[in-house]
């Protein structure tokens, strides 16, 4: 019997990359894994019961991330961001709040799920007009306007977001609580920012919940990440965290993962802030060399390497297949960016086959397309009604005028380009299309 997906995993590690994607551990040896693979043996504690190790394990992660509590998730940010969703109907419901969310367009397509499944009705912040689908170009001064017109159960954004920029969060989070709603964060990518320096994670910062992916930007295994109440959540967060996260998780978490995690915690309170400042300070020397050659580089985020492919002649996928051929695997390339995630376990000799790489690429004359402007389209039915409703797949140029039943987006980066329960404009389509969503499933009858 062949075994493919071993197959490649393998021969992809023995290729020894340039890692460039996550996950944080960079293909560094973690530990044995099937020997130290278990259940809820007697001892072991449970996941969402804790009250054992587990729970000892996750107050180490909130005294280190300055937590009122911090929850373990063995199957990533996706399944806190529903459950700090969870958390927030169930206050605002209790408070007669209506289910509706304000959030950020940029948001990743878990969101339209957990609204589909938690019956949500969500609002969107649009970017503004000429910023690409992937901003999350958010200002305290939208907020305001938008918390003025109507009652939120929270406001939901993401940053950093996945080209690297960042939302002014402490703005943004006095603006929420002046007007008593609830803060939450999608910080899938900023787990390290904690131990900075200048520590900007969100919590610190004054968001009321956050996930964070810890595989993506520390050395944990893929799935390991943590969903993180802070003291000014509403006191009955952290009493029922671990049950909203159980409604959706499965019986069965990962113990590798688990044990990524517990062993983080050790690692976090040793030497790796140092390890993160002295790569970020490498990143800004990187950053700075690209600069003065002629590349434009994307965002704020200390650890993340975007560059704007189509300033230098390239599309983000040409430039991909170039370092590919260099033997550098990317995170992601679209038509218009490349995305590079570095991490503290990235060797030096990595950083320096990437940057010789890159200064050896020609320089040729900017590429002049762009994403189309989409306006945000016509909402025919609700989230959870059209990602419910029968479906059939249709090439998105037969697609238009139809009601889209789910985003069709694949991950990275995982952003639709038009919500389930929205009519397929002409423009939707064409960004799609830009996008290389050449199919999408809408609405039987729609």
């Amino acid at each position: 019997m062949e075994t493919p997906i071993s197959d490649f995993v393998r021969a992809y590690a023995e290729s020894h990359p340039v890692r460039m994607h996550m996950p944080g551990h960079k293909g560094q040896p973690l530990t044995g894994p099937e020997a130290l693979d278990l259940t809820e043996i007697g001892g072991a504690d449970v996941l969402y019961r804790s009250e054992g190790i587990i729970r000892r394990s996750e107050e180490n992660a909130a005294a280190l991330f300055g937590t009122a509590r911090t929850v373990y998730s063995a199957e990533g940010s996706s399944l806190c961001i529903r459950g700090m969703l969870y958390l927030a109907l169930m206050t605002a419901k209790r408070k007669g709040i209506p289910a509706r969310l304000l959030a950020g367009r940029n948001a990743h397509h878990t969101l339209m799920t957990a609204a589909a499944l938690l019956d949500l009705e969500v609002d969107w912040l649009a970017p503004a007009p000429g910023e690409d689908l992937l901003s999350c170009a958010v200002s305290a001064e939208m907020l305001e306007k938008e918390l003025n017109r109507k009652p939120y159960m929270a406001v939901y954004l993401t940053s950093p977001d996945y080209l690297g920029r960042r939302v002014d969060l402490r703005a943004a989070a006095v603006v929420c609580h002046r007007h008593g709603v609830p803060l939450l964060v999608d910080n899938a990518h900023g787990a390290y920012l904690k131990f900075l320096p200048e520590d900007s994670h969100p919590i610190t910062l004054g968001a009321d919940a956050c996930c964070d992916s810890a595989h993506k930007t520390l050395s944990c295994l893929t799935g390991a990440a943590y969903l993180h109440l802070s003291a000014s959540a509403p006191a009955e967060w952290t009493e029922q965290a671990e049950q909203a996260l159980s409604l959706f998780a499965s019986t069965s978490p990962s113990w590798l993962i688990l044990q990524s995690l517990d062993r983080m915690n050790r690692e976090l309170a040793g030497d790796y802030p140092a390890r993160l400042r002295r790569r970020k300070e490498q990143l800004l020397t990187i950053k700075e060399t690209l600069r003065a050659e002629g590349w434009t580089l994307i965002g704020d985020e200390p650890l993340k390497l975007t560059l704007r492919a189509a300033d230098r002649g390239y599309t983000g996928e040409k430039l991909h297949n170039i370092l590919r051929s260099k033997g550098i695997e990317c995170e992601f390339a679209d038509r218009e960016y490349l995305v590079m995630m570095p991490s503290a376990d990235t060797p030096d000799a990595d950083l320096e086959h990437l940057v010789s790489v890159l200064r050896a690429v020609p320089r040729k004359a900017p590429l002049q397309q762009k994403a189309p402007t989409l306006p945000v389209p016509e909402k025919a039915m609700s989230i959870r009604e059209a990602m419910f409703s029968p479906r059939e797949t249709l090439p998105t140029d037969l697609a238009v005028d139809r009601v889209l039943a789910d985003a069709c987006v694949s991950c990275p980066p995982a952003v639709p380009v038009i919500i389930a329960g929205e009519r397929i404009t002409q423009q939707a389509a064409e960004c799609m299309k830009y996008y290389n969503i050449t199919a999408c499933d809408v609405v039987v009858n729609s």
